[in-house]
């Protein structure tokens, strides 16, 4: 109503313009320059006055809307079921993709997991995955491997050929298997390590018994063994003995493998959790002229995490750093945490060692390997298991300059 009486209030006013205009016109009909300066002072206010008049009609007789397409019962049970194929196409568990075009020229994310593993925070290079799925044959399934910010992932793709609407496409299913495959190797070097660890024990320990036994008698009876031939018995229990006695130290090494305390989670502060990191790890990089670095982004960012056991993981990494920049000077390394894409908690540890060779890449969070001298080859695999068992993942991720780089997720 109150749109009519403005409308209406419009038109009188645009009516009595064009009343005055045309009175003054009459009045001056002498002078034909007035009377066209009157005519097109009034051609503005008619203009006004016709759309007025239009939208009144409008208001008063309104267009009736155009009546809905009615569809039959089949056709509504057919977008039915299209909506809902699309809905479990959007929400599959695995990725899909389309690939078309001369040789695979083409490849398209289908849903939203596909989309989430291109987009960025995940795959480094969305090109070279296409290539890979792109050049996937047909009708055969098959591992395959890609660069994300968290490092390497590997994943399991199938591919089938399709003919839709005269063209033919491939459809390709991939889906991540990094973390399932993580999982099962350390259960199986779990269980392994278990029963080596148990048998060689059990064989041990009767042998370290029994040549302190043996040297105990040799020493009772030696006055009456000529005196070479019982001091070379002597030395060889006595060897036998302290053989078994490292090698039974050597083995407990490795139960911490197969021992670990199920995780104790709590919600601690990642400030506070690199402070005491900080001042366990930072005095012998300070006593050889290095530095040590930690940042968080922002400062009030927590975890949920058994805070012992991350710290256990935090300190095996940079242990490892420091033995890899034993001889550079002034070496560093860096400890960050902040939040990325998708909402998960990144922690990274890099140095400025020489990094790990690529073709050692694979191997080094197998428990046994090695390249040190000295060195066990539990360091990385408890730190695996350690951040496996908090519910997250530990990658040797590719370095953005020189030495390594790991990246913890959760």
């Amino acid at each position: 109503m109150a749109s009519e009486r403005r409308l209406k209030t419009a038109a009188l006013l645009c009516t009595l313009g064009v009343a005055v205009l045309g009175y003054g016109a009459g009045m001056v009909h002498d002078s034909p320059r007035l009377v066209v300066l009157c005519g097109l002072a009034a051609l503005p206010l008619l203009m006004t006055l016709w759309r007025c008049l239009t939208r009144l009609a409008m208001l008063r007789h309104p267009k009736p809307p155009e009546p809905k397409a009615v569809l039959s019962i089949e056709q509504q049970h057919l977008v039915d079921n299209a909506q809902a194929l699309e809905a479990r196409l959007e929400h599959a568990p695995i990725a899909l993709f389309r690939i078309d075009g001369p040789e695979g020229a083409r490849v398209t994310p289908l849903n939203g997991n596909a989309r989430r593993l291109v987009a960025p925070g995940r795959a480094s290079d969305p090109a070279s995955l296409y290539r890979e799925l792109a050049a996937q044959p047909a009708d055969k399934r098959g591992m395959i491997q890609y660069d994300t910010e968290r490092g390497v992932e590997r994943a399991l793709v199938a591919a089938s050929n399709l003919a839709l609407q005269g063209s033919s496409e491939r459809l390709a299913a991939l889906m991540p298997v990094e973390s399932e495959l993580e999982a099962a190797a350390l259960d199986a070097w779990r269980q392994l390590v278990h029963v080596l660890t148990h048998e060689i024990m059990n064989s041990l320990t009767p042998v370290a018994s029994l040549s302190r036994t043996a040297r105990d008698m040799l020493e009772e009876c030696r006055s009456s063994l000529p005196a070479d031939v019982g001091q070379d018995l002597i030395t060889a229990v006595d060897a036998i003995g302290r053989r078994a006695d490292s090698l039974a130290a050597f083995v407990a090494s490795y139960r911490s493998l197969s021992s670990v305390p199920a995780a104790q989670p709590e919600r601690i502060l990642v400030q506070a959790l690199f402070e005491r990191v900080r001042a366990l790890a930072a005095p012998g990089w300070r006593a050889r002229g290095g530095e040590l670095q930690f940042s968080v982004e922002p400062a009030t960012l927590e975890l949920v995490a058994d805070p012992g056991q991350l710290e256990q993981a935090l300190i095996n990494l940079l242990k490892n750093a420091f033995e890899a920049t034993g001889g550079i000077d002034r070496a560093a390394a860096r400890v960050s945490a902040r939040l990325v894409k998708g909402g998960r908690l990144r922690i990274e540890v890099s140095d400025d060692g020489p990094g790990v060779p690529p073709e050692l890449v694979r191997h080094i969070f197998t428990p046994f390997f090695t390249t040190k001298k000295q060195g066990s080859g539990i360091g990385l695999a408890m730190v695996r298991q350690l951040v496996h068992g908090n519910g997250g993942t530990v990658r040797y991720a590719r370095p953005v300059g020189q030495g390594a780089r790991f990246v913890i997720s959760f």
